[in-house]
């Protein structure tokens, strides 16, 4: 008898039988009480039940080659049954797998916090209940003396963080908020060691640093020929590198491009669709890591570095963004007793600057006559007041604060 191979093309997590793994059988034959093993993650399981979709799922003793079904696995998470493994039966010590499979690895990361402390304990069981059921996403503890205690997340793309957000809000009843993603960045220390941070506020002393390699992705964009100019102008402004360009009939083009991950995971599919009345189509893959001249840059409010607000930038892009992002701020952040200083600042460098000005009480409305130093004496009395209260004053920064620097236009 041939030995098994079969592919694993879903798998889902079932609260009373465990993970099932749909798998198409290439040879061989999958039978209840079989022993196999997962080639891309070593685990071994005997199978508690195999069967076919009619939709249901219905048993059966035995799948055979170029049948497709399910089996039980009984495995806890699906992180072990992953899309694209094989499922191999038969006594070779190091088989050959089924070509193609990739582990998936996260692309981009964000912060998920509470807004209310207290909700904690739900969100951290909210996310191991989903990542039973989606291998691809990542999550560790993360704690900001801005937002206190949530999670670093990671995610396959933009599409798959909004998915994650709206089903913890909508399936666990949850109050979140999510910071502005980033992606993972390399640190090569002049050590010779390479680390690898998802977060600015990960980034070591500067002292340190050798040189930081970023995500590269390559683009393919699917244009009308009539809106070619506008896509390669928004490559050029992503710090894009055109690589070809093919026409596919006489009315589009397939546009090949090296763009940088961190502009993609900002507002690139927006800006794309505006600029082609939504006629174009994209799609990426990383590529690889590449050096640059990268910096952090971080946004202080009222004084105080905003963690979650720090990020990471090309020299060329800091200006721009950093007074872009405060005066964003200034509309957003409500205005209080005193007056609160917006800063964006690369290291003890401050590149921009807005100040949201305090409400202001008219003390000296009941004053008539006099000499002026009775209204001077008041209002020096108000600013002394006023600034007790900056010392004792806390800015809360709303969820529209993290989302602001998804836009740099």
């Amino acid at each position: 008898m041939s030995d098994t191979y079969a592919l694993i093309f879903d798998s889902v997590y079932d609260s009373y039988k465990g993970v099932l793994a749909y798998v198409r059988v290439v040879s061989g034959k999958l039978s209840k009480k079989n022993k196999v093993r997962f080639l891309g993650t070593r685990k071994e399981i005997e199978i508690l039940e195999v069967g076919y979709f009619t939709p249901k799922y219905t048993p059966c003793d035995t799948i055979g080659a170029g049948e497709v079904g399910y089996i039980v696995t009984g495995l806890k998470s699906t992180r072990e049954a992953r899309v694209g493994d094989t499922v191999y039966g038969g006594k070779e010590v190091n088989p050959t797998p089924l070509p193609g499979y990739h582990q998936p690895q996260p692309m981009i990361f964000s912060g998920i916090f509470c807004t209310e402390g207290t909700d904690y304990p739900l969100l951290r069981d909210a996310v191991e209940k989903l990542s039973l059921s989606d291998s691809a996403f990542t999550f560790d503890p993360e704690n900001s003396p801005a937002m206190g205690h949530g999670f670093r997340c990671g995610f396959l793309g933009l599409l798959h963080l909004e998915i994650i957000q709206e089903r913890l809000e909508r399936e666990y009843n949850l109050d979140i908020l999510i910071t502005a993603p980033s992606v993972r960045y390399h640190i090569r220390t002049k050590k010779g060691e390479l680390k690898e941070i998802s977060s600015a506020s990960d980034l070591p002393d500067p002292g340190m640093i050798e040189s930081i390699l970023e995500p590269i992705a390559k683009v393919e964009i699917i244009v009308p020929k009539d809106f070619m100019g506008s896509v390669m102008d928004l490559i050029a402004k992503s710090r894009g590198e055109f690589k070809n360009v093919s026409y596919l009939d006489d009315t589009r083009a397939l546009l090949t491009a090296k763009v940088p991950m961190a502009n993609l995971v900002v507002d690139f599919y927006d800006r794309l669709k505006s600029g082609t009345q939504g006629y174009a189509s994209m799609n990426y893959e990383f590529l690889e890591m590449r050096v640059d001249d990268l910096i952090k840059m971080d946004i202080l409010v009222a004084g105080e570095v905003a963690t979650p607000l720090s990020q990471m930038l090309h020299k060329t892009e800091a200006q721009n963004a950093g007074s872009f992002i405060v005066k964003k701020l200034k509309d957003i952040i409500p205005r209080a007793n005193f007056p609160i200083a917006l800063q964006a600042a690369i290291g003890a460098h401050v590149i921009a600057r807005e100040t949201i000005s305090a409400y202001r009480k008219d003390v000296t409305a009941g004053l008539y006559g006099g000499d002026v130093s009775r209204k001077n004496k008041v209002l020096k009395k108000q600013k002394a007041g006023k600034k007790r209260m900056k010392a004792m004053g806390k800015v809360t920064l709303p969820q529209e604060a993290f989302l602001s620097i998804l836009k740099r236009d």
